[in-house]
């Protein structure tokens, strides 16, 4: 387990959707870490509110920029989802309009160059930018078995293609998880998200075409050159749900490399549902 960051001051969070911005949030306050928290409106979950925050709409960069400012953050950890704002109905503060063609191009581009952007924007303003796993280590999917049962041989077959083929689309901005059955593979993520893949995959197995009970894995893992400091591949206890709605036989995810939400209730879904969690080595200069 990598040893956390060396926060210097306050740390500043940009929260997005779902659990993470507060699991991250508890976390650093019992490491002993001050924080601010600047949320999105639509986005952000209201449970944020019992941390220092300050809440903005899409749009007000200067008004986020001000209040890390104010309180002193200058390490930086974005987290959460966030759904791409429309920028033709989108209202720029003052501080937003004086950063206009870095906004603008957003609106342009993949994932990957969108997000190399954003943390570029915020080192040359003079932000750290962290990882939700620098920060808070156990944050991050373990190498080895986490759940009771283990994958078999088959498994480990369809492991091993899943992340091939993680691995072969990412170079072309495609999602960051496939399932493998069998060695076929059932489907890919692309921009609908890993959850709602796997419903594709219970549909395909109500209808007959999937392959019988309990086989099949879910491989996640992060695209070649993703940038992990705020776009890390995450799994969760609905992951866990959803796959074995899919009749999956269990989930495989780059050790290291891969965020779980709600670490311990994920693996008591996986074993409540008789699936295998596994964490595989993923080195990063092969990733």
């Amino acid at each position: 387990m990598p040893e956390p960051a060396d926060i210097k001051g306050p740390l500043g969070i940009i929260a997005g959707r779902g659990p993470l911005p507060c699991i991250l949030a508890e976390e650093a306050v019992e490491r002993g870490l001050s924080l601010h928290i600047v949320a999105i409106r639509g986005e952000t979950p209201d449970a944020i509110e019992r941390f220092p925050h300050t809440w903005i709409k899409w749009g007000e960069l200067g008004k986020l920029l001000t209040a890390f400012e104010k309180n002193g953050c200058r390490d930086l950890v974005i987290i959460g989802g966030v759904n791409r704002p429309d920028f033709d109905r989108m209202r720029f503060d003052f501080g937003a309009i004086k950063t206009l063609p870095f906004l603008l191009s957003l609106a342009k581009g993949g994932d990957d160059h969108v997000l190399s952007r954003i943390v570029r924007f915020f080192e040359e303003k003079g932000f750290r930018v962290h990882g939700a796993g620098d920060v808070v280590p156990e944050l991050l999917a373990g190498e080895g078995k986490l759940s009771a049962k283990g994958p078999s041989a088959e498994d480990r077959v369809d492991m091993e293609i899943g992340l091939k083929v993680v691995r072969g689309l990412g170079q072309f901005d495609i999602g960051q998880a496939a399932v493998v059955a069998k060695r076929h593979v059932l489907a890919v993520e692309a921009a609908e998200g890993t959850d709602a893949m796997l419903r594709r995959c219970a549909e395909l197995r109500q209808s007959g075409r999937a392959h019988g009970a309990r086989t099949g894995v879910l491989v996640k893992a992060p695209k070649p050159g993703q940038e992990l400091r705020i776009d890390m591949p995450t799994i969760g206890p609905e992951t866990v749900r959803n796959a074995a709605a899919a009749g999956l036989a269990g989930i495989a995810v780059a050790a290291g490399h891969v965020l779980m939400a709600e670490h311990a209730a994920t693996i008591d879904a996986a074993n409540d549902a008789g699936l295998f969690l596994i964490g595989e080595r993923w080195d990063d200069d092969t990733a």
